[in-house]
């Protein structure tokens, strides 16, 4: 018989990627920063990890297979993404069993029960970070194991939420290099910088929503600083910039293709929301990080904004 032609929509030029890929992709961009935080830290840092991984990955398997009753999913290595940002979230003295109940709440509740990759309308390791945070705060909260700098790391945040001037005694050279302490993704602003950079060599993310959200929180921490006379008008965007989650969160959990606008248009406004919100709850809010609580918001105004930033359709 003839050769078949069939038609079918666009688009007809498949470009190579595919899930496992661009999930390895980003283990490989995450890894300088795990080989920062281990060295500021301790070894417990590979052990959290691993746990979260490890969790995040049977319970995954587990929901797959006896509760879809259909082929798993864990080989495109997303639930290990999951893991490693979920435990990057969390303090490395943290008790091992509460890394396992967060990774369940990730992988059930956030990602499993709408159905898997591509359905979450909300980031998986954010939903058991905020889930733990809510539960278990004092476990969340407790940097005794790493740097014990009272100005140094997340532990700052609070301190100069209500001291701002302290801002211009602290040394950004130490906490862009990872002298700090914090939560494990939080050590070394460089290694994620690093990270982020091979992301978008590779494509696998874009400028959009990292810049939108850092120009945003630097510009807002600025207008600030003016109010204190011009005084903090450099230093308090460079704090907010490096102090917390605010790298790892603009350059990989905000940039999550399930949860994140499909057009440049919608990525800006996306990120500049993401900024304006973690500076409002970081200066004035009850907690001193809202990183993780801003891209959850937002994430739930995706649909909306991919609505309204629609592209405009060839031929019109």
């Amino acid at each position: 018989m003839a050769t078949r032609l069939f038609a079918a929509p666009s688009p007809h030029i498949h470009g190579g990627e595919n899930t496992r890929r661009i999930m390895g992709d980003v283990v490989l961009a995450l890894l300088p920063a795990l080989a920062v935080s281990t060295y500021v830290l301790g070894w417990r840092v590979l052990f959290i990890t691993a746990v979260a991984v490890c969790s995040c990955v049977v319970v995954e398997y587990l929901i797959g297979r006896f509760l879809f009753k259909g082929r798993t999913t864990i080989c495109d290595l997303s639930a290990v993404v999951t893991g490693v940002l979920l435990a990057f979230n969390l303090p490395a003295g943290i008790p091992w069993w509460i890394v396992v109940i967060g990774s369940v709440v990730a992988i059930a509740i956030g990602k499993m029960t709408f159905g898997g990759l591509g359905c979450n309308p909300f980031n998986p390791a954010l939903t058991g970070r905020i889930f733990l945070l809510i539960a278990y705060p004092v476990q969340m909260t407790d940097w005794t194991t790493g740097v014990p700098d009272t100005l140094s790391g997340s532990t700052i945040l609070p301190t100069i939420k209500y001291q701002p001037e302290l801002v211009s005694q602290l040394d950004f050279m130490q906490m862009f290099g990872g002298q700090m302490n914090g939560s494990m993704g939080e050590i070394g602003a460089l290694a994620l910088i690093l990270g982020g950079l091979y992301l978008l060599w590779r494509r696998v993310i874009t400028w959009h929503i990292p810049v939108a959200i850092l120009g945003t929180m630097a510009i807002f921490a600025a207008c600030v600083g003016a109010g204190y006379g011009g005084a903090l008008i450099y230093e308090l965007p460079l704090f907010h910039l490096l102090a917390g989650g605010a790298l790892l969160g603009a350059i990989f959990m905000a940039t999550d293709y399930s949860t994140s606008p499909m057009t440049h248009k919608g990525m800006i406004i996306y990120g500049v929301g993401i900024g304006v919100i973690t500076m409002i709850i970081r200066l004035w809010g009850a907690y001193p990080e809202g990183m993780s609580f801003a891209i959850f918001i937002m994430n739930a105004a995706t649909p909306l904004i991919n609505k309204y930033c629609r592209p405009k359709r060839f031929g019109c």
